[in-house]
């Protein structure tokens, strides 16, 4: 065990039950599949969190399935914005305090507005970064909206059959 990072630290101090998960890092290798792969869980359990901007300047983190992909029209809509793109990957550290691959919500260094896809209340258990490329959180859907204080909202592209 690695020790505990910001986000766990976070988590405790709001009384939360999560477990902490590590995984070997493959430092050219960003794919949820495949963290999800190295945890044992399914990919659309494993989320990833994505640091978004919006056409007025602001910044916003969606969460969605490591299986799926964020529809950007579908943020703008849920957070009332004409659109949204991904932040430039230089501005995810400094906003964040976070690392490409270890973005998580809890701990950031601003509190963004957090918009999760709504197939989170599909599942017992999530996975989320633990704020560090190798380790991950599991905990409750329930406990990471309310530790989030996250609004969820449908947010990835319809699968093409």
């Amino acid at each position: 065990m690695k020790g505990k990072t910001n986000a766990a630290r976070h988590l405790d101090s709001l009384g939360i039950t999560y477990e902490l998960r590590d995984y070997a890092v493959d430092p050219e290798e960003f794919s949820a599949i495949l963290v999800a792969e190295k945890i044992g869980l399914p990919p659309e359990q494993v989320f990833k969190t994505l640091l978004c901007a919006t056409s007025e300047r602001e910044h916003v983190f969606a969460v969605v399935p490591g299986s799926d992909e964020l529809d950007f029209k579908k943020l703008a809509r849920a957070c009332g914005a004409r659109k949204t793109e991904m932040a430039s990957l230089k501005e995810v550290e400094p906003l964040t305090g976070y690392v490409r691959g270890g973005v998580t919500v809890f701990g950031a260094r601003k509190p963004f507005p957090v918009y999760v896809d709504e197939t989170i209340e599909l599942f017992d258990l999530i996975s989320v970064s633990a704020g560090t490329r190798g380790t991950q959180l599991l905990l409750s859907p329930a406990d990471y909206l309310r530790a989030a204080s996250a609004t969820v909202a449908a947010l990835t592209k319809e699968a093409h059959s």
